[in-house]
């Protein structure tokens, strides 16, 4: 059952798999994730590697070669479990074959896990992935247009995304965010982002840490009226981010996000009624027209 529900996620998902592979990212990703498996069963070349077989047969994996990779497979459905978007199903595969890889290349030759290692710090520095370009309905906020744009109409309510380029996580959640904004966006329900990567004084105003180690990228601030509602994920009395699921149904729920839409069509709707337009009063051609010089 496991099987077919894998096969038909991955024929779901190929028209987006397919554009993922014409990027450099993605496909430079997935020749690192199965380097190793290229190299121990090359023609050509696995006939010199070691091995710890017992019948020599260095083309194909050890017994530890194979602990490892059932070992890597555990630690992805583990992480995966938490997992929401399928970039981050594929981030977490990418991210942990790498040191299993690592990992293999050190036992295998101490030559060949230098190299993998260095080719790895290199695609880290200069590879990123790449940003999410879709459609949304979100403003970008800058240190010095945030205030204005959240106090220029108290009868707005904001929900705006602190996030960093270089995290993953906010990677991942950038579609979701997107069509959110596409979903909920009206007059008075606005999304908005700002890059606390840029902005540290930002996100120091804000209690939002930048730290490589942090658990709070993305957050979720919910202002109204320019002020601070709530946020997710929450932060305890000693800076600790309290663990919360980034998915589509956590956030319409805690957000309120139904209720905030409806109630903000009813007040435009309200605001529209309010304004009557004066019709012109009739004129009867056969009345005569006072002027002024007749009073």
């Amino acid at each position: 059952m496991a099987l077919i529900t894998g096969l038909f996620a991955f024929f779901w998902h190929l028209p987006q798999i397919y554009k993922w592979i014409l990027k450099p990212y993605y496909s430079l990703s997935v020749l690192m994730t199965v380097a190793f498996l290229i190299i121990r069963k090359a023609p050509g070349i696995c006939e010199h590697l070691a091995t710890d077989r017992e019948d020599g047969n260095s083309c194909d994996f050890d017994w530890r070669e194979v602990e490892i990779l059932m070992f890597l497979s555990a630690v992805v459905m583990m992480k995966n479990r938490r997992a929401i978007t399928l970039e981050q199903h594929v981030g977490n595969l990418f991210l942990f074959s790498k040191v299993a890889n690592v990992i293999l290349f050190f036992r295998l030759d101490i030559r060949l896990g230098l190299l993998y290692l260095v080719l790895c710090l290199a695609f880290v520095m200069t590879c990123k992935p790449p940003l999410y370009m879709g459609p949304e309905y979100i403003k970008y906020f800058s240190d010095k247009t945030i205030d204005d744009e959240l106090q220029k109409d108290t009868r707005v309510t904001w929900i705006v995304e602190f996030y960093a380029n270089w995290s993953p996580e906010c990677q991942s959640f950038a579609s979701m965010f997107a069509d959110l904004s596409l979903k909920y966006n009206c007059k008075g329900l606005k999304f908005g982002k700002l890059d606390i990567g840029r902005y540290g004084e930002v996100a120091e105003r804000f209690r939002v840490s930048t730290s490589a180690l942090t658990k709070q990228l993305p957050t979720l601030v919910l202002f109204q009226g320019g002020v601070e509602i709530m946020r997710r994920p929450m932060v305890d009395k000693k800076g600790r981010a309290v663990s919360w699921t980034f998915n589509e149904e956590n956030i319409i729920r805690e957000f309120n996000l139904n209720e905030l839409f409806q109630k903000s069509k009813k007040q435009k709707k309200a605001g529209a009624e309010e304004v009557v337009p004066v019709q012109p009063a009739a004129v009867d051609p056969d009345l005569p027209i006072e002027s002024k010089k007749d009073q």
